[in-house]
């Protein structure tokens, strides 16, 4: 697959109805977008625990290139699944966005949301159906290969400290930065305004989820 495949606004979508059943449509990526037509997503959350015993979450910045929420924290991995495409070949966007291909088998379900973002500014309107999955991985963040075409950087951020920010407890959370294009690793900060505004919800679920996992207990859906 391309680099920039994420961003091909004529990559063919299958148009489903808001129940996630097929309605036999395909349009483009762009039309979709504009249209406003739900479309299935996959979500790959990454966490883990350092050598320092502390467990971590994974996010990514967006590239500002991105035709939604340029620039602000996302999911570790996000992408669209093309028509027809199943959830083995959807996986190839791990490996496009951070040059990793997970083990479909150590994904663990958190089940499916359904969500709607819009940006007037840019005439995009996205309704996703999001299946979300969380992957145990504790390899060094500089063993991630972030693709500059697609993000702007890999951040390795504490569980607790996350948590923390996200609780309204402490005004930002210390972060370990990734740089995509640079390669270069540093320090950093993030607070509750560098996160999708419509997810800190939903991020401070998965954060919980994934301390859960880290535990060996179940987590439950994050939506």
């Amino acid at each position: 697959a391309s680099s920039d495949l994420a961003q091909d606004p004529d990559e063919p979508f299958d148009v489903l109805r808001e129940d996630g059943t097929p309605t036999g449509v395909v349009k483009a990526r762009h039309a979709v977008h504009r249209d406003g037509d739900w479309h299935r997503a996959l979500h790959i959350w990454i966490a883990g625990v350092g050598p320092d015993g502390v467990a971590f979450l994974l996010v990514q910045r967006r590239g500002v290139g991105k035709d939604t929420h340029p620039g602000l924290l996302d999911v570790t991995v996000g992408g669209h699944y093309r028509a027809g495409e199943t959830f083995a070949g959807a996986l190839r966007e791990a490996e496009e966005e951070i040059g990793i291909v997970p083990d479909p088998a150590r994904l663990h379900s958190l089940g499916q949301r359904r969500v709607t973002n819009a940006d007037p500014t840019r005439g995009v309107t996205d309704r996703e159906l999001q299946d979300v999955y969380l992957l145990r991985d504790d390899r060094p963040l500089t063993e991630y290969v972030p693709n500059p075409a697609e993000l702007a950087a890999l951040l390795r951020v504490p569980i607790a400290g996350l948590a923390a920010m996200l609780d309204g407890d402490a005004p930002a959370a210390g972060v370990t930065v990734l740089d995509a294009a640079t390669r270069s690793v540093s320090p950093g900060t993030i607070t509750t305004a560098d996160i999708v505004s419509t997810a800190t919800a939903y991020v401070l679920r998965v954060a919980t989820a994934a301390g859960l996992v880290i535990r060996g207990e179940r987590p439950t859906s994050p939506s």
